[in-house]
């Protein structure tokens, strides 16, 4: 099978599993994007080539874009290989793509015993995090707050806070907004 055979497989499985993930019957989508219902079978079984117009068409009925049906599929769209950074007592890798649609980024934290948090921050947003290993404590203005492994966190970033870890290193996952970010991992 050749590349471009395999890009046309996978554009039919698209189209055919955005079909039935909506519940939607071969006449239901030809409602939808003007084409007939045996024109749309031909297209989902192979027997028919899938013209650019129709691509549109079809992409705008099921809610999706063009560039979404058609894009290659391979490991960068699934893997993510983790950059490490390091500094002031704590360890990031980063989980999430710089460039995330959402505006989020995910990352996991190793936090040594030894990190200060004597200086507290502030940004806009929320964050939240929770522990996989260790316990972290999480000073929220006067308050310090345990969060052992299994529990989780989250409180509006306005308020002064700084995170530590209690009795050995701490992990932590953390998804923070693009104001977290900035703040917690350009420090």
């Amino acid at each position: 099978m050749t590349q471009e055979e395999g890009l046309d497989d996978l554009v039919r499985q698209r189209i055919r599993g955005l079909r039935v993930a909506k519940g939607w019957s071969l006449d239901a989508l030809a409602a939808r994007c003007h084409l007939s219902p045996s024109t749309l079978s031909r297209i989902e079984t192979g027997h028919r080539r899938i013209a650019l117009d129709q691509l549109v068409l079809l992409a705008r009925a099921l809610g999706t874009t063009l560039d979404q049906l058609v894009e290659p599929a391979d490991d960068t769209d699934v893997v993510i290989r983790p950059t490490r950074h390091q500094g002031q007592g704590i360890t990031t890798w980063l989980l999430s793509r710089a460039d995330s649609a959402h505006g989020r980024t995910v990352a996991k934290m190793r936090i040594e015993p030894e990190r200060s948090i004597d200086r507290l921050g502030v940004h806009p947003g929320r964050d939240w995090f929770t522990v996989l290993s260790g316990t972290a404590v999480l000073r929220l203005g006067d308050r310090t707050v345990f969060v052992e492994a299994g529990q989780a966190a989250e409180f509006p970033t306005m308020v002064p806070h700084a995170v530590g870890a209690r009795g050995g290193p701490c992990e932590i996952l953390t998804i923070l907004d693009h104001d977290g970010e900035q703040a917690h991992l350009n420090e």
